[in-house]
């Protein structure tokens, strides 16, 4: 799963995928191992099931996501609020967006 996560970030294409109960359409900004160690996408929510509709980043684990897939849509690059080092939130980055 990582490996396909890191194309979709590598190519900026927008991913799909079950989690928690709905489906998520998602930027990929990264995959890296969280502060507690579980690796986790971190990503721009742009529709599906969430707490609140409103666009915005979110962290999925990636033990709860399935039926990912790559749509045909791209994005322009990062939003607002990227690091891409992953900062103190995300230590250990496996890969993720470069700049423009």
């Amino acid at each position: 799963m990582r490996d396909i996560l890191c194309a979709a970030i590598s190519s900026r294409h927008l991913v799909e995928f079950s989690y928690e109960g709905g489906v998520r359409i998602v930027e990929p900004h990264m995959v890296a191992a969280n502060e507690l160690g579980h690796y986790a996408l971190s990503g721009w929510f742009l529709a599906g099931l969430s707490n609140s509709a409103t666009p915005g980043w979110r962290e999925y684990l990636l033990t709860k996501i399935s039926n990912l897939r790559l749509r045909d849509e791209t994005f322009s690059g990062p939003r607002p609020g990227y690091n891409p080092s992953g900062g103190s939130k995300f230590p250990l980055v496996y890969c993720g967006l470069l700049r423009s």
